[in-house]
């Protein structure tokens, strides 16, 4: 029976990485890297394995040996071998872990915000109506690190942030603050930043319910408030899916004399 081997890779200095991921990619068939590698990666593939391969053909690669899959970090959070590792189990092929970098776990250890609960949401969301009330820290990414505050400020309102973008690198940025001071503090600084974001304070996590939410929305549409902001709004506050909110108040208005 083959092997599916996840093998990280360090986020920045090569001699980060472990004595066994170097065995492992020396001893399988084929490493399978990203369509859209870095040089690091590419370079990666090309030396240390008889064959290379993108992630979409990793499933295929494994009819003929052991493959390693590599990721800048630790493949499989935020990415294409999340699902290759799901259909490797259903498979019954054996999946291996290896200890390694991740971005996402140094991005929060360095944050200076809590750590014993947390959720990887990964790509900010256009909707965070449903994350305004998460308690646990949470941890995005973002290519737009101005739109991502000017959201979170308007959901979420103030709260303790760390930005950081290029990990480990010469050129490396920690930021950490407030969301507002964060807006002050970024220019024209472009590429993939990872944001940690406080969780939401006992006062504001509280989940509405269905009563509460109907009489908001029912004094907000008397007052002459479209739905569909209403229902915004009202969701962000409630702790509620904007869809569902939206459905009660069509429901209100039905039955609105």
């Amino acid at each position: 029976m083959t092997t599916l081997y996840l093998v990280p890779t360090p986020l920045a200095d090569p001699d980060d990485i472990t004595l066994r991921a170097l065995r492992i990619l020396r001893e399988v068939s084929a490493i399978a890297a990203p369509t859209n590698a870095s040089r690091k990666l590419r370079w990666l593939v090309t030396t240390s394995a008889h064959q290379s391969s993108a992630y979409e053909s990793a499933l295929d690669t494994l009819s003929a040996g052991d493959v390693a899959l590599i990721a800048a970090g630790t493949p499989g959070i935020g990415d294409m071998a999340h699902e290759i590792v799901v259909a490797a189990i259903a498979r019954g092929i054996e999946v291996v872990p290896l200890p390694g970098a991740s971005a996402e776990i140094t991005a929060l250890v360095l944050s200076g915000l809590p750590t014993d609960a947390f959720v990887y949401v990964g790509a900010l969301p256009d909707d965070l109506s449903r994350w305004a009330h998460e308690r646990d820290t949470m941890i995005f990414t973002t290519e737009d690190i101005i739109g991502a505050l000017e959201k979170l400020l308007a959901v979420f309102g103030e709260r303790g942030i760390c930005a950081t973008i290029a990990l480990m690198q010469p050129d490396e940025i920690i930021y950490r603050g407030t969301i507002t001071s964060a807006l002050e503090h970024f220019h024209l600084i472009s590429g993939e930043f990872m944001l940690v974001v406080e969780g939401a304070p006992e006062e504001i996590a509280e989940v509405w319910d269905e009563a509460r939410v109907r009489s908001v929305l029912r004094k907000r549409l008397a007052g002459g408030e479209p739905l569909k902001l209403a229902a915004k709004e009202v969701a962000a506050a409630a702790g509620w899916d904007r869809r569902a909110v939206y459905a009660l108040g069509v429901d209100e208005k039905r039955n609105t004399p």
